[in-house]
């Protein structure tokens, strides 16, 4: 049996892999997209992990390749623990179709291990070839503008599987593009409980919560004018982040909140670190802007 922490030889194959920074994005996330994949994070100095390690691979491996299992080292891919909000290790989640849907924390026992890659592979399940089309279709759409077509066809997939998450975010993001906000909302509230926490729900959630906060933003000028005149109002430096982020300046409103963290992290009960986190949670895990903001957010906190 292989304990983590000790010179061991890679596994073979694509079924468990070692997983660093700059492979992730091709082994987890990409390859979530047709196969459900097991990310356990662990390190050498972690006891707990060394057990529950070799269990979960044992478990994929009875798998029979319905589930992929990813090992990544939290030592050394400080980017993406930190992107994950991992603060305790092991921390075991499980991608699917490029976003963390399920997880849990801590050593758990054999038989929960092996219940949850079961549950895990038989994600790999719940979306039909014919649905999967529907929706890479309509996230096409959705994609080029064509937000009701979209809407419309990610309605049809929720009619056929009522507890679809991508479906559910799908006309939610539609309704957000054609600025149906209340619309959007009304989806979110009517989600099934099953679904409760699905990270493609929260991401929704989030860009509903920055679109609203959009439709009253001030002008960027005014706002810009606004912080020059007095550096000390920190509610025009927020403002001023909201009216850049519905500007589509998105790098230059994190920018804005980084600053505004860095002169007061607890001013108005941490408000500019909860709207960092709600434009990386709005934005997708692998994008640049996300990766880089929280990248300086964590070297912030923990500096």
């Amino acid at each position: 049996m292989i304990e983590f922490g000790q010179e061991t030889a890679a596994p073979s194959g694509d079924l468990i892999k070692d997983v660093e920074e700059p492979t992730f994005m091709a082994d987890v996330v990409e390859a979530s997209m047709t196969t459900p994949v097991i990310v356990d994070f662990w390190a050498p100095w972690c006891g707990p992990c060394k057990t529950l390690g070799p269990t979960l691979e044992a478990a994929v491996t009875e798998a029979g390749g319905r589930v992929k299992m990813a090992k990544v080292n939290a030592d050394t891919s400080p980017n993406i623990t930190g992107q994950l909000r991992i603060q305790s290790l092991p921390t075991v989640y499980v991608f699917w179709q490029g976003q963390p849907v399920d997880g849990f924390q801590g050593a758990i026992s054999p038989a929960e291990v092996k219940a949850f890659v079961e549950k895990s592979a038989d994600l790999g399940g719940e979306v039909d070839n014919g649905l999967a089309d529907a929706l890479d279709a309509a996230e096409q759409m959705l994609e080029e503008g064509a937000a009701d077509d979209a809407a419309q066809t990610f309605a049809a997939v929720l009619e056929e599987e009522s507890e679809n998450a991508q479906a559910l975010s799908g006309v939610v993001r539609s309704h957000i593009a054609m600025d149906a906000l209340d619309q959007a909302a009304a989806k979110l509230e009517q989600a099934p409980e099953t679904l409760a926490g699905d990270a493609m729900l929260e991401a929704a959630r989030a860009q509903l919560e920055l679109a609203v906060q959009a439709a009253s933003a001030g002008p960027v000028a005014d706002l810009t004018a606004a912080v020059e005149k007095n550096p000390d109002d920190y509610q025009a430096r927020l403002d001023l982040a909201s009216a850049l982020h519905a500007n589509g300046d998105v790098d230059t409103a994190i920018d804005a909140l980084l600053e505004l963290f860095r002169l007061d992290r607890e001013w108005n009960d941490g408000a500019a670190k909860a709207q960092l986190f709600t434009i990386f949670d709005a934005l997708k895990p692998e994008d640049p802007s996300a990766l880089r903001g929280r990248r300086k957010l964590s070297s912030m906190i923990f500096a």
